[in-house]
């Protein structure tokens, strides 16, 4: 049996979207993009699995940004957003139509869900062993389609114009317990922590991804309480019922 090759493209801070991504290129050969760091101009001659978060609705601006550096030449693309139980909104038409906009034909899409980012208590475990079979059987079925190069459009839902991308309205804080390694700094997707004060994030570029509060060693990255206690009680009045995956062939 042929080995499908494909090239994905993924920004995944905290890490579910890269769990997501990889259940569904599980049987394919994968060229992995990570568009959590910069991104050369790539044409490509292979299919793109493009998979990315949804932050309050939209897509992330800095993966738009260096999504846009690869170009389809023609080639069949998979539009996936992965979202934190609450709404993926307009995420993923604006995906549907950035990959159009590069080159390529919308074959497949899907929506799937994570932990939330910024309260872990909403959909705490996600995706689990559910999430994770559903992912491999779209990407069989995305499988079964490139290889009949079958390359019918899909139709998604969302709204043009999409709603407005939301503004941060706090960064992470930095306790005591920072030892100074720095390697916030050096992972930050964004550059909003100087390399000479990762006690401190540039509030005009964080988009509060929380990857510094994953990944930080003594934990002393944190979201201000005040703002967590917000959004905790915002998400459990929306996004307490869990939801499905939505496909899209």
């Amino acid at each position: 049996m042929n080995i499908l090759n494909v090239t994905q493209a993924v920004f995944s801070p905290t890490g579910g979207t890269q769990r997501i991504a990889d259940a569904i290129a599980g049987g394919m050969s994968v060229n992995k993009v990570d568009l959590c760091a910069e991104v050369e101009p790539l044409p490509l001659l292979t299919p793109l699995m493009a998979v990315l978060p949804v932050y309050g609705g939209r897509l992330p601006a800095v993966a738009v940004e260096r999504l846009r550096k690869i170009k389809g030449q023609g080639q069949p693309a998979v539009a996936v957003v992965v979202y934190g139980n609450r709404a993926y909104e307009d995420a993923l038409l604006e995906l549907k139509e950035v990959l159009t906009d590069c080159g390529f034909v919308v074959v497949a899409a899907a929506a799937f869900i994570a932990e939330h980012s910024i309260v872990r208590s909403i959909a705490a475990g996600r995706p689990h062993a559910g999430d994770m079979a559903a992912a491999a059987d779209f990407g069989k079925a995305v499988a079964a389609k490139l290889s009949a190069d079958d390359k019918s459009p899909v139709t998604v839902p969302g709204n043009y114009p999409y709603k407005d991308l939301p503004k941060m309205p706090v960064t992470p804080l930095t306790t005591d317990a920072c030892g100074g390694c720095g390697r916030c700094a050096r992972l930050c997707p964004t550059g909003a922590i100087p390399s000479a004060a990762p006690h401190t994030t540039d509030a005009a570029k964080c988009i509060l991804c929380m990857r510094c509060v994953a990944i930080c060693p003594r934990r002393a990255r944190i979201m201000p309480p005040p703002a967590l206690e917000m959004f905790t009680q915002r998400l459990n009045a929306v996004a307490a019922e869990p939801k499905a995956p939505e496909i899209f062939l």
